[in-house]
């Protein structure tokens, strides 16, 4: 009888596990560290120093719910087609760990928890603009542009800028040029980010009906675009020197990161005109790579003297 118990016992504490590992999976949680890792760096180059931990960590905190929202919200829309591609045949709506009601009850529910906690513990700012973001990447990305062009992940991409601007708002109440900028910065970055992993996954798309970039054109084309993107990314991180008043070492980090972000795009390009065999995933991860010791620059360079 005790075993029988047991038995039970340790079955329903496996399938509460499960159940709340399928919750966490459908916030897509690398996106949200990805996004919490732009977010703080901001708000110390706000502060022109260390802004109160508590502000700090009710920013995250909200800004975490927001995109945990707009990433259950996207797997919900998208529980069709992904069950057609391979990269997401994990996801809990494909596996039947989550029921579609479920995902959509707690999307909404993260999503007023998370404008509620940014209003009551930062400022109405930083709410307003944490609902536009969920607004643009579930109304903008998921359901307009994702299923219709090939663009889809440049303008949807602006869901993914946000951060920056809730960060600076959380910290001063206000936009400036600065905030922009970082928001530019991230806008120009996504594609370089992104069409590499669109070009690994190309068949998953194609499948799927998902005109990506890399579904509609050839190798040679996305590598360019991806090219000029890249360009555009360190360029306008060097706009960040003058406007914000950013010292050496952000201007060292930026120049040194930005040249390798360019030269791993030239040579994506290189090899798609080739015809050789080509490492997009290389560029995707030397992308977040590059994002990430950025904002790290960006976070330290204002505590320090020079």
């Amino acid at each position: 009888m005790n075993v029988a118990l047991e038995t039970r016992s340790a079955a329903s504490s496996i399938g509460v596990r499960r159940k709340l590992n399928a919750y966490l999976s459908l916030t897509k949680p690398r996106v949200v560290e990805l996004l919490l890792v732009v977010t703080a760096p901001t708000m110390i180059l706000a502060q022109g120093g260390i802004p109160s931990l508590w502000l700090v960590l009710a920013t995250l905190i909200g800004g975490a719910m927001s995109a945990g929202s707009a990433g259950a919200f996207n797997c919900y829309i998208d529980r069709d087609i992904d069950r057609l591609m391979k990269r997401t045949k994990n996801r809990p709506l494909v596996t039947g760990d989550l029921s579609d009601r479920e995902a959509l009850v707690f999307a909404w529910g993260l999503g007023i928890a998370s404008i509620v906690w940014l209003w009551v513990f930062t400022n109405w700012l930083a709410a307003v603009l944490s609902l536009g973001a969920i607004l643009l990447y579930v109304v903008f990305y998921s359901l307009i542009l994702k299923r219709r062009t090939s663009q889809n992940i440049v303008w949807g991409g602006v869901a993914g800028c946000m951060p920056v601007l809730i960060g600076w708002a959380a910290v001063t109440g206000s936009l400036s040029w600065t905030p922009f900028i970082l928001f530019a910065i991230i806008f120009l970055w996504t594609p370089p980010h992104y069409w590499p992993l669109s070009m690994k996954y190309r068949e998953d798309y194609k499948a799927a009906g998902v005109p990506m970039l890399a579904v509609v054109r050839g190798r040679a084309q996305v590598g360019l675009q991806v090219i000029l993107y890249a360009w555009a990314t360190v360029a306008c991180s060097l706009l960040l020197i003058p406007v914000a008043g950013m010292g050496l070492l952000y201007t060292a980090v930026a120049l040194v990161v930005g040249g390798w972000f360019i030269y791993e795009s030239h040579r994506l390009y290189d090899l798609a005109i080739r015809h050789v065999e080509v490492s997009p995933m290389r560029v995707f991860h030397g992308s977040i790579a590059y994002l990430s010791l950025l904002f790290l620059a960006i976070g330290i360079d204002p505590l320090l003297p020079f």
